[in-house]
């Protein structure tokens, strides 16, 4: 017997990804409840608190980190699971069922946050750093104008992996309670997954979850892009899939590089590379082969790229559902 109806969660996740377009998140909604990855970090973070000790072995560290990692994300998948049977026995649950989903995917607050930059940038430097230190960790003080740029296209192509196509992929799967599972993976990567003297054991576990959580939606997000680039005006299919292919395995993440790559060939641009985020100089290699000097043209030019991308991407889900 099926967890889950599959025909009847991809119609939720079609019906999610056009909330989340049109709504986002809703200030009014969220000022009154706390959103769903906030819930998650407080979890965690109270995890955290009762659990990490500087006086540890690396391996009591370790062994720690993977506990409150793993009760983070159990307790959204129980949470996502108890949600799901809820709208399962209510009138148009499903539809309530498409409203929580929603709040899991990240298309229209990417985009907003993106957005503001190309717009700050556009204004001066000083807007463009103060817009651009809000979506990435590296130091704004040392961007240019064209590493400002080129630090809000890595985010619109890592975050629409990790943001849009990651949570489609884990709901088709698994319903919402794979997705929540997968949003409480991101989060516990985000807050603790940092190589860094605190975390470095702590985070260790939530690091490589997370790496294997997305080992396979970042290569969809990649294909994605690629094909969204045959359709949008100005862009590069065929260097988009060259750079992909051959540049994608060289980056340091494991994942990053197939969307970031596939950005870079498709608006002709170098992106990765050297970066600074606060004291910590990362040596990376470049994804494309393009134009180092990125503007707020090219930012423009990424947003249409996602927006081609994820209105694929729900296409697809809805074709799932047909077949479903």
């Amino acid at each position: 017997m099926l967890l889950f109806d599959p025909a009847a969660t991809c119609l939720a996740l079609v019906l999610a990804l056009v909330i989340d377009a049109l709504l986002g998140e809703p200030a009014w909604l969220y000022t009154r409840v706390p959103h769903p990855v906030v819930a998650i970090g407080r979890l965690l973070g109270r995890l955290e608190a009762r659990l990490l000790d500087s006086g540890d072995t690396p391996e009591a560290r370790r062994v720690k980190g993977r506990q409150a990692t793993l009760l983070t994300v159990g307790t959204a998948a129980v949470a996502g699971w108890g949600l799901h049977i809820l709208c399962v026995h209510m009138p148009f649950g499903w539809w309530i069922e498409a409203a929580l989903m929603s709040s899991l995917i990240a298309q229209r607050s990417l985009y907003q946050h993106v957005a503001a930059v190309a717009r700050a940038l556009a204004l001066g430097l000083d807007e463009g750093r103060k817009a651009v230190s809000q979506i990435v960790g590296r130091d704004p003080d040392r961007l240019d104008e064209a590493a400002v740029a080129r630090a809000a296209i890595e985010s619109t192509a890592e975050n629409f992996a990790d943001g849009v196509t990651a949570p489609l992929f884990w709901g088709v799967l698994l319903g919402l309670p794979g997705l929540a599972a997968y949003k409480a993976i991101n989060t516990a990567d985000s807050m603790i997954g940092h190589r860094n003297e605190r975390y470095e054991d702590f985070g260790r576990f939530a690091a490589k979850l997370d790496d294997a959580a997305n080992l396979v939606p970042a290569r969809l997000a990649g294909f994605a892009l690629v094909l969204a680039s045959v359709l949008t005006p100005l862009a590069r299919p065929a260097r988009a899939m060259e750079a992909m292919l051959r540049d994608a395995s060289r980056h340091r993440s494991p994942n990053a590089g197939w969307p970031e790559a596939a950005m870079a060939g498709a608006l002709d641009l170098r992106l990765a590379g050297r970066r600074v985020y606060g004291s910590t100089r990362v040596e990376d290699a470049w994804m494309g082969d393009g134009r180092v000097h990125a503007t707020p043209a090219d930012i423009w030019a990424a947003l249409r790229l996602l927006l081609t991308a994820c209105f694929l991407q729900g296409l697809i889900v809805l074709a799932l559902c047909g077949i479903a």
